[in-house]
């Protein structure tokens, strides 16, 4: 867990107060900045020590063999990692001759500030080298969010003894040495020299590295530039090497004669154009933030993010520490995906390599939603990337012997890269979640063009997949047998309940976009039989329910399964897929994380209140949180269902996740659906909000100690404002045209400028469930 003495609790940034060195890659993750195309790890400006070096883009891999002990027909061949392309933060420091290095001399003071308001992470340190020399450094870092390919850095070295001659070296790198934390399927396949030299140039203060993957046949371009202030007699050279481009910068400083440089980066990539066209795209780049300047890049990317906040934020009174956590979660999303623009949006976002930079379902599932209300732009991207890889998808399905389109459990081209077939080929609800995306996206931004262009493509392609991949048994219902659900540790299950009810969702769009996009539903080949067919397998789907125990069970026959033994496992064998082998955890009653309740989450309206209590008291008594999407998912059941303490302590656990390490692999990078969940948990939780088919609802109920929640979100052109005490929930149109909402089943109706108030229904007094021994939640608020 990582020291929260180094770090001090304030509500727009994340401080920290000193270095320790054995969590250097947990902060490298948490002081990343990216802007959805380019991400920059938090790593030290002098580039040692390390804990790993990143610099990602996003959608550039290399391919690589996936092993297999017996290979077996439909087997993915080849999967996909994420490469730490040239890394330009490099600004190595010499003061008279000797390298600025932490771990020798002595580190007097050393701070690190992630400015969630104008986006950038800014560090001062102070430092004795080994003779006695003193210097401070200032840095300032940002990864711009109005220029997409787009990074720079400010540098400033004082001396404070006097004169001293410095040399600051910076530098563009290409094949890094790693790190890798190994025997955990979670971390990153890491490989040394994955790129190829193309191009490399040197020239003043700019230089220029081109290199291309081994296999995957992609091109990347880095560059860098400078604008130099110091002392009189600065001298400036260049040069460069196959994987290094470099500019010598040599002064004598001197106290309040300081030496400074600022390092402009623009990255590209593409797997089409050549090494000139590259290049010129890099450098047009680098031209244009000089061009703009130092300063002109830090008021635009405060001016964005003013913007986004004033839409977006979360507000928390009563926990400082949620506070915190709520916008810092709010601030990767976005950085995660604002200028992906038809790029993946990975597990890891781009601050590191773990999960080898793949994209799962939860993309669709966790982030898309948060994305969809607050940076719509962003989510309709994503989409977008689905899109673009629809024909891998088609080809997929062929594959497998079944209609339309099936999407990979995991990728970043589109191609599946899960070599473990249970969990990946048979977990086809990724294609109702992709589905559930596109029908909420559309929904709260009535985009029309996007309908035509993407969207109805996507829902009609994957509701074919249901058709051909399910039955009618003998009383005339429809099964989808032999699926894996979100809980991992179930595995090709018959009617995993989540899978059946969003895949009915799935159907159901896809005949209303067939009825509202005629054109391309005949492009598509969609007559009036198949319309029809999926409507008439929406409504036979067979959802399992357990009349004995009066809950539903997980999937045909969980609940006859042997409870997995809680007291006989400690808590140093968690998680259990380090531990235990996924034969047994597949035949035991023990939930990885929330299946069954993320249905009543995502389909809430398919149960009714009693089965929703009923079925949250079951599965807590089973559910071990080995995942982390699990406890954001249980908080906003728990809320509505009135456990509140509970709701209050998951919602704490899951946002303060990759603050504390809570799983111990923030240092592969973030966990971006698990931040998505912050949100999550306070919108749809506290906040209560449902939207369910376009019908925006709410049921807010405030979590003691908490005292008030204040939230804003974009829906069908509107700019809505909730905020919400123990006592009554406020509901103010800050812009557009009058909305039509529900309050505790109560429709009201909302015009701008006239707060609506109503009063908020005290909660059930409710037994509070039991979780697995050992597993409950560590989610308390904080010691007064």
């Amino acid at each position: 867990m990582i020291a929260q003495s180094a770090f001090t609790v304030e509500p727009w940034a994340l401080h920290e107060t000193s270095l320790e060195l054995e969590h250097l890659a947990q902060t490298e993750s948490l002081f990343a900045l990216a802007n959805g195309h380019l991400g920059l790890r938090g790593n030290l400006d002098e580039g040692e020590p390390f804990g790993i070096p990143g610099t990602y883009l996003a959608g550039f891999y290399e391919e690589k063999e996936l092993p297999y002990a017996e290979a077996g027909y439909g087997y993915p061949e080849a999967g996909e990692t994420v490469i730490n392309v040239t890394n330009g933060k490099l600004l190595r420091l010499f003061v008279k001759d000797e390298p600025f290095d932490i771990r020798y001399g002595k580190l007097i003071a050393h701070e690190r500030v992630l400015d969630l308001r104008a986006g950038v992470m800014r560090r001062t340190v102070e430092w004795a080298s080994p003779t006695g020399r003193r210097v401070r450094v200032h840095s300032t870092r940002v990864v711009c969010f109005t220029r997409r390919a787009v990074a720079a850095i400010r540098y400033e070295v004082e001396p404070l003894d006097g004169t001293v001659p410095v040399v600051i070296q910076s530098e563009l790198v290409a094949n890094e040495s790693q790190q890798s934390e190994p025997g955990d399927p979670r971390g990153a396949t890491l490989a040394p020299s994955l790129l190829r030299s193309e191009s490399s140039s040197a020239r003043g203060t700019r230089g220029v590295l081109v290199h291309a993957t081994q296999t995957s046949g992609l091109r990347v371009g880095a560059a860098m530039d400078h604008t130099i202030v110091g002392p009189e007699r600065t001298d400036v050279t260049a040069d460069s090497e196959v994987d290094l481009a470099r500019v010598l910068v040599a002064a004598d400083a001197a106290p309040g004669s300081p030496l400074c440089l600022v390092k402009f980066l623009a990255y590209g990539w593409s797997g089409e154009r050549s090494v000139p066209a590259l290049t010129d795209q890099v450098e047009a780049a680098l031209a244009s933030a000089k061009h703009a300047d130092w300063e002109g890049l830090l008021a635009e990317q405060r001016s964005y993010l003013d913007d986004f906040w004033e839409r977006a934020d979360v507000q928390i009174d009563g926990d400082a520490d949620l506070q915190q956590a709520a916008r810092f979660a709010l601030f990767h999303i976005l950085q995660a995906g604002a200028r992906g623009e038809r790029r993946p949006i990975a597990a890891k976002g781009l601050t590191g390599p773990g999960y080898d930079g793949h994209t799962f379902w939860d993309t669709e599932s966790f982030v898309l939603p948060v994305l969809t209300y607050t940076a719509p732009r962003a989510a309709r991207d994503a989409l977008g990337w689905r899109h673009r890889t629809l024909e891998a998808a088609r080809e997929r399905a062929r594959l497998l012997g079944l209609r339309g389109a099936s999407f990979p459990w995991r990728t970043i081209a589109g191609s599946e890269c899960s070599s473990y077939w249970p969990a990946g080929t048979a977990a086809f609800h990724v294609n109702a979640d992709i589905a559930d995306a596109v029908v909420r996206y559309l929904a709260a931004s009535e985009d029309e063009d996007f309908l035509h262009e993407a969207g109805s493509e996507l829902l009609m392609e994957t509701a074919r997949l249901w058709r051909s991949l399910g039955h009618f048994d003998a009383s005339g219902m429809f099964r989808i047998d032999g699926v894996t659900g979100p809980d991992e540790y179930s595995a090709i299950a018959d009617n995993n309940v989540y899978t059946n009810l969003m895949a009915q969702r799935n159907l159901r769009a896809a005949a209303d976009a067939a009825e509202r996009d005629p054109s391309q539903a005949a492009q598509l080949g969609v007559d009036m039989e198949e319309l029809g067919s999926w409507r008439r397998l929406a409504q036979t789907l067979y959802i399992p329910y357990d009349e004995t125990l009066q809950v539903h069970p997980q999937s045909d026959g969980f609940t006859k399964h042997q409870v997995w033994d809680f007291a006989g496992t400690g808590p140093e064998q968690y998680p259990l897929l380090l531990h235990f082998p996924y034969f047994d955890l597949y035949r035991k009653q023990v939930v990885k994380q929330a299946d069954l309740v993320l249905a009543m989450l995502m389909r809430g309206d398919a149960f009714t209140d009693e089965q929703k209590q009923r079925n949250f008291a079951y599965y807590e008594r089973l559910t071990v949180r080995d995942s982390s999407l699990s406890a954001c998912t249980q908080a906003v059941l728990a809320c509505e269902l009135g456990h509140l303490e509970l709701a209050y302590e998951y919602l704490r656990e899951g946002a303060l996740l990759d603050l504390e390490d809570l799983e111990h692999n923030t240092r592969d990078g973030l966990h971006i659906a698990a931040l998505a969940g912050t949100w999550i948990g306070a919108v749809a939780g506290m906040g209560g909000m449902r939207d369910h088919d376009g019908q925006l609802t709410f049921a807010p109920r405030l979590t003691p100690p908490l005292t008030r929640i204040a939230f804003r979100l974009l829906f069908r052109a509107r700019k809505l404002q909730v905020e919400v005490t123990p006592e009554q929930a406020s509901y103010t149109l800050l812009a557009g045209e009058t909305l039509e909402l529900s309050h505790h089943g109560e429709s009201i109706t909302v015009t701008a400028g006239a707060p609506l108030v109503r009063p908020i229904p005290p909660a059930p007094q409710r037994e509070r469930p039991t979780q697995p021994q050992g597993r409950e939640p560590g989610g308390a608020a904080p010691a007064a």
